[in-house]
């Protein structure tokens, strides 16, 4: 049995311990997903929507990490810049995915707009020090000359931030009308999982 000044050394040393190991080895990190209808799982279960199933293969593949879905459908650009601040703040994001501008475009607002509002959010997540993956977005080509410029909006920000970026979240889903809703806007359920692995791919090089 340890005397008493032997247990208070061994306390000491576990105190110093703790002190010098690094925050994330303690605390999980979190994956802040920042995005509009698309991502809040509109007109399905949340724990079917594709950042729900992130979390389901970070917890097998980095369980250090947990994903926080702060998606609000409906969600603009402008709404997403006023809101982002106060939720760095409460969650403290090692990453944030930034999934907004699809209600910017088909409303038709400005793309100026969209593009300070996209830039305005990447300076304060990576202000707050969280790493920053912008998902690409794109319109259906109804929309002529602006669904291209929309589109290169996207391109050319994450080159000139050289951002981890996803071209398209519907990538592989958008010309197949069986995996949406009878809106013809928001993917099934059964859409998710192509969401999620497209995401995926330019995530995980972000895990460090």
């Amino acid at each position: 049995m340890l005397r008493p000044s032997s247990l208070r050394l061994l306390r000491c040393l576990l105190v110093l311990f703790i002190l010098g190991q690094p925050l994330a080895a303690w605390a999980a990190r979190t994956i802040l997903v920042f995005g509009d209808s698309l991502s809040a799982g509109y007109g399905i279960r949340q724990e079917a929507a594709w950042p729900s199933l992130l979390a389901k293969r970070l917890q097998e593949k980095h369980p250090d990490y947990t994903v926080v879905n702060a998606s609000i459908s409906g969600e603009t650009s402008s709404g997403g810049r006023s809101r982002l601040p106060a939720a760095l703040e409460r969650h403290g994001p090692a990453i944030v995915i930034i999934a907004l501008g699809s209600n910017d475009g088909l409303r038709g607002l400005p793309l100026a707009t969209l593009r300070d509002n996209l830039l305005a959010m990447i300076d304060a997540a990576q202000k707050a020090k969280a790493r920053v993956l912008l998902v690409g977005q794109r319109l259906p080509p109804n929309y002529g000359r602006y669904a291209d410029e929309f589109a290169q909006t996207f391109t050319d920000i994450a080159k000139q931030r050289r951002l981890a970026a996803v071209d398209f979240l519907l990538e592989g889903i958008a010309t197949r009308r069986e995996l949406f809703q009878a809106d013809a806007l928001h993917p099934t359920a059964e859409a998710q999982p192509i969401l999620m692995e497209s995401v995926w791919k330019r995530l995980e090089p972000l895990l460090k």
